[in-house]
């Protein structure tokens, strides 16, 4: 085409997630908020992704409406049969760059970085945080990049003190120094522990592997155009004006899920969930009374012995309160053969005021009436519809940044407790009364106000809304 006709072409953006769940879905967000800018969109996923969406959601609907979006598909480089999931999901970390990276390159350059008749170049990246190949891939070709942090950034920021954090030797921990307060993190003297920071600063080893790894691919995020996070001012103000010293252009940006409940007019609900939602459960909630139901979900990649199982059942069935959990397929360790033998009080107890799912409809859930409190394992997409959903949360964190998350929840915003680290009936027990009876109106006070300020924020003239505004602008500069 000729320039002239290039230059009436829309901005063209690729988006590359890491692929898993907790990953894909905020970036999911952001492309279709660009497609209602009318931006043009690749969005590279896996083989092993694309065919859950396909099967499981309406995300390929929901984007057949913009005639700007592509998806392109590529090997993650693992098989189809491979778990995905606790400890297993760690291998997502030497597969993507590995395999997936020069597949990556081989078809940007094999597809003259997407241009078509219709489609100019793509003229910028915006990347997963922790896909440093494509940011090499950027700077190789130049093309403007634009990193995505999709956690939340508390915990961004905790990793990006590894370094700090090594050279003041509060990482290996010693002795009682899981409960020790935690001075490298400026902007959280005061109520960091050990056990708070990333699941991965749990070493033994100052020179572990993948502890350096992630310290080295946090640090790169500076030579990056713009970051952008998926929280908002009034939430993480303070931690981003910390990022802000190391990368000024910082876009904060959410929750971004709320953003197309503000701007797209069809109100798409956009989920990319992996496994077939049960929506009997929304049925069933239609039969509970007002903020009586705990929902729990542990997310996409935890999983639970049969002994940490039953002391959840436990705890659940003997607070007297309903509930909903989602128990996934995949998510129950070494379940062969070993789900036999309930004991008959659990069996009774969720008969009368329990429901179990496989997977279920999260943020519609959240959004329930009947919905009083949630029992997380702190993902940030989670944490985040949560707060907006105004639902008080108990946290058991798994795994990295949840353990961050889990923290902020329960000392910082005060809408919730932290339970991590311990699995006892009787603490789950007590835990949930306290949420959904002793200080019930106190955490539904402030984790109600925080889901007014997050409205706000995506509302017009909020700081999120104006702050998304001024990234899409940014991005039409690269073409002017």
């Amino acid at each position: 085409m000729s320039s002239e006709e290039e230059a009436k072409l829309p901005p063209h953006v690729l988006i590359f997630p890491l692929p898993i769940q907790g990953h894909l879905n905020p970036m999911l967000n952001l492309a279709q908020l660009f497609c209602l800018s009318e931006f043009h969109v690749t969005f590279i996923v896996s083989d092993f992704i694309h065919r859950r969406l396909l099967n499981h959601t309406t995300v390929p609907e929901t984007f057949a409406r913009y005639p700007g979006f592509q998806f392109r598909t590529v090997s993650d480089g693992l098989s189809d049969d491979h778990p995905r999931a606790g400890q297993k999901a760690l291998d997502m970390f030497s597969s993507v760059p590995d395999v997936m990276g020069p597949l990556f390159k081989k078809m940007m350059i094999h597809e003259d970085f997407f241009a078509s008749a219709s489609r100019r170049r793509v003229t910028c990246i915006v990347a997963d945080g922790v896909l440093s190949f494509a940011g090499d891939f950027a700077e190789e070709n130049g093309i403007p990049l634009v990193y995505f942090r999709t956690s939340s950034g508390c915990s961004f920021w905790t990793y990006f003190c590894i370094t700090e954090l090594l050279q003041a030797h509060e990482i290996p921990f010693v002795g009682n120094g899981m409960d020790q307060l935690i001075k490298s993190v400026p902007g959280m003297e005061g109520f960091l522990r050990g056990r708070d920071l990333p699941s991965f600063c749990r070493v033994n080893n100052p020179n572990d592997l993948l502890l350096h790894n992630l310290n080295d691919v946090t640090r790169q995020t500076v030579r990056a155009h713009a970051t952008i996070l998926n929280t908002f001012e009034d939430l993480e103000g303070k931690i981003a004006s910390q990022i802000r010293k190391h990368i000024p252009r910082l876009y904060t940006i959410g929750p971004l899920h709320a953003h197309l409940k503000s701007r797209d007019t069809e109100k798409t609900i956009l989920s990319g969930s992996f496994w077939a939602e049960d929506r009997n459960c929304i049925n069933w909630l239609n039969g509970q009374p007002l903020k009586s139901v705990i929902y729990v979900s542990f997310g996409s990649i935890t999983v639970v012995t049969r002994e940490q199982l039953l002391e959840f059942w436990h705890g659940l069935v003997n607070s007297g309160q309903r509930f909903l959990w989602v128990i996934r397929p995949d998510s129950i360790m070494g379940k062969d053969g070993e789900n036999h033998n309930i004991p008959v009080e659990l069996t009774e107890g969720t008969k009368k005021r329990g429901y179990l799912v496989g997977w279920a409809p999260q943020a519609e859930v959240l959004n329930h009436q009947a919905i009083g409190g949630f029992l997380t394992h702190s993902g940030w997409n989670s944490t985040l519809e949560s707060i907006l959903a105004g639902v008080p949360m108990i946290c058991w964190p798994y795994c990295a940044d949840q353990m961050v998350n889990s923290r902020f929840v329960s000392e910082v915003w005060n809408i919730g407790l932290d339970m991590k680290d311990t699995c006892d009936k009787l603490i789950i027990e007590n835990a949930i009364k306290e949420v959904m009876e002793v200080r019930k109106n106190e955490f539904l006070e402030r984790v109600e106000d925080m889901a007014k300020l997050a409205k706000m924020a995506v509302g017009e003239g909020g700081s999120s809304y104006c702050n998304l505004d001024d990234l899409i602008e940014y991005i039409k500069s690269f073409i002017i």
